[in-house]
């Protein structure tokens, strides 16, 4: 399996989550917060669709591209996973490097924060993003789903109802 944006993503928010996405369970398409993102990336800059392009490379999806001037802009409905948002993006440079685009930087936006990050990918960082996709490759690929984390933001995941259905109450 190809390492997808989104498991990027899933791979500091949830192992669990990330494990499940890997092997075909999916509930994103019914989770609120999801729609609420989507709905925030299309009506927050709806010039963009005109000005810059949606690219595909593999198993990433970059949905704002600006390749003229080589950045690639990723909108986000809140800075609470900053970390998770931060790594995305220097993973989708990551990748636009091995194809061969060099000098591309990435613009974390927030819009409903009114914020935004210039994100920039250093040599470390390619050395970090290296490990990762080994750690990635061997979760997603083990017979056995990982343990759920059991944390406050759990509640508020599509895959919650998953992960807890069978716990009892106390």
């Amino acid at each position: 399996m190809q390492i997808t944006g989104t498991l990027i993503s899933y791979y500091f928010y949830c192992h669990r989550r990330m494990w499940l996405h890997a092997n075909d369970i999916k509930f994103e398409d019914n989770s609120e917060d999801v729609a609420m993102g989507v709905l925030i990336e299309k009506t927050s800059y709806q010039q963009r669709s005109s000005k810059y392009e949606q690219v595909e490379i593999g198993p990433i999806k970059i949905d704002f591209y600006d390749t003229k001037n080589k950045i690639i802009h990723e909108v986000k409905k809140s800075s609470k996973f900053h970390e998770t948002h931060i790594w995305q993006i220097k993973y989708y440079i990551y990748i636009l490097e091995l194809k061969g685009i060099d000098d591309v930087t990435g613009v974390l936006e927030y819009p409903k924060e009114r914020k935004t990050e210039d994100v920039f990918l250093s040599t470390p960082d390619r050395e970090r993003i290296k490990e990762f996709l080994v750690e990635i490759d061997q979760i997603i690929h083990a017979n056995k789903c990982p343990e759920a984390i059991n944390k406050p933001r759990c509640k508020k995941c599509s895959y919650y109802d998953f992960c807890y259905s069978s716990e009892s109450e106390e």
